[in-house]
């Protein structure tokens, strides 16, 4: 049997590491998102993908949107995912047909990253 007084430490030291975790995601502009719906959105705003990490069901369709004052683009690492240049509002849609893991940058500012996870 557990004592309430050796435990309450060890909870409170599991609460703060989630909670530095958390700060650190935020800290980093990392954000993970599961979408249930057949069509999905990423936004791009202030040189970063939101969520930066999307995970979604085979066959669903992701839209990215511009909503930056500056041109970016959805650039695959080693797929077929590749945008045109998009303006402020711009947009680009693929749909993911396959389960796996697609990770891809913006070719203009290679330090945007961003990772949809497709599963069956």
């Amino acid at each position: 049997m557990l004592n309430r007084v050796t435990s309450r430490p060890r909870a409170r030291r599991g609460l703060l590491r989630l909670a530095a975790i958390g700060l650190l995601s935020l800290s980093l502009g990392i954000s993970v998102a599961w979408a249930e719906d057949e069509k999905t959105e990423v936004k791009i705003d202030n040189f970063v993908f939101l969520p930066g990490e999307l995970k979604i069901k085979a066959g669903t369709t992701v839209t990215w949107v511009n909503h930056d004052d500056i041109p970016h683009t959805v650039l695959g690492v080693g797929t077929s995912i590749r945008s045109k240049t998009m303006d402020t509002d711009g947009s680009y849609t693929f749909k993911f047909e396959r389960a796996g893991t697609f990770n891809y940058i913006c070719a203009l500012h290679p330090h945007m990253k961003g990772k949809v996870i497709v599963t069956p």
